[in-house]
């Protein structure tokens, strides 16, 4: 018998021969337990944005900065407290989907430690490339060590964090040239945090979302983290929930050997009980654990 051909294999040995086995582990949609015709999809996006007006209603903010030239490049702050670190987060949604707007949610369990929040929103799929969305966050975090002491923030205690697609840009902002490419400091990122996010973009031309991202082997190979590890980088925290496909979890298991198989510092952490959509969750509570390690990062370095 002819064996079937490998459409992918991962760095573990796990192969996929066909396109279906792979759109199986990377919809995340289909992957909730009560899955039916979007329902609980859409339950987790309406908690978000009615979370998030209660989050804007109760806080301090300056809205919709332009931190770039287009008109998608724009952040919110949520002040913290004098002389505070900075948090910024880095939104998912397959680089397809959502905003800022959906997770001001996120602002009130770091603030209430002292923490500036920022959170930019970006361009999307396929309007822009995902190469522009990588350069428009590196944007985002330029202008935040810029302009944050405004807020009254500490610009030398910076942490990043992202989620899903957010995690994917989290990486890459941590390969950024910082000094030749923006007259910064090469340290301006304390440490970072990376919420099941994508760090081998192999796998993406062969689901649904090709469609749409419509990524060439060239988009794919440079923006595969796994495949372009810097020299030097922060202390990076990977984390995933278990309720959720096992090549979100392992995505970062394998990212995390290959980050410390070339020096850097990292660990992995999975986290029972949670989803790819409630993992966010805990990031918004004041006493969370998840809420702890993230203002840690800020002071790593």
């Amino acid at each position: 018998m002819t064996a079937m051909p490998v459409l992918y294999r991962a760095p573990d040995g796990t192969a996929f021969s066909t396109a279906e086995e792979i759109d199986e582990q990377y919809d995340l949609v289909a992957s909730l337990p009560q899955y039916s015709e979007h329902g609980d999809f859409d339950r987790y996006m309406e908690s978000y944005a009615r979370r998030s007006e209660a989050a804007r209603a109760q806080l301090r903010s300056e809205l919709g900065i332009p931190y770039g030239p287009t008109l998608s490049e724009t952040l919110d702050v949520f002040p913290g407290e004098p002389g505070g670190p900075v948090v910024v987060f880095i939104h998912g949604g397959s680089w397809m989907a959502l905003t800022s707007a959906e997770h001001s949610f996120l602002a009130p369990g770091l603030v209430a430690n002292g923490a500036t929040v920022v959170v930019p929103t970006y361009a999307l799929c396929p309007v822009v490339t995902i190469d522009e969305i990588v350069r428009q966050t590196r944007a985002a975090v330029a202008w935040t060590y810029r302009n944050c002491a405004r807020y009254g923030a500490d610009p030398e205690r910076i942490a990043v964090v992202g989620h899903s697609a957010g995690g994917h840009l989290v990486a890459r902002l941590l390969e950024t040239d910082w000094e030749g490419e923006y007259g910064l400091p090469s340290s301006i990122i304390g440490g970072a945090c990376a919420i099941s996010g994508m760090f081998d973009l192999r796998p993406v031309p062969f689901t649904a979302d090709q469609a749409v991202l419509r990524l060439s082997a060239e988009e794919v190979l440079r923006n595969s983290p796994i495949l372009n590890l810097p020299v030097a980088a922060p202390r990076l925290l990977l984390t995933a929930g278990a309720k959720q496909p096992r090549e979100y979890r392992r995505q970062s298991i394998d990212f995390l050997r290959a980050w410390q198989g070339v020096g850097l510092s990292g660990e992995y952490w999975e986290r029972e009980g949670v989803n790819h959509f409630d993992e966010l969750d805990d990031l918004a509570e004041p006493d969370s654990e998840l809420t702890r390690r993230v203002l840690a990062l800020a002071d790593a370095s």
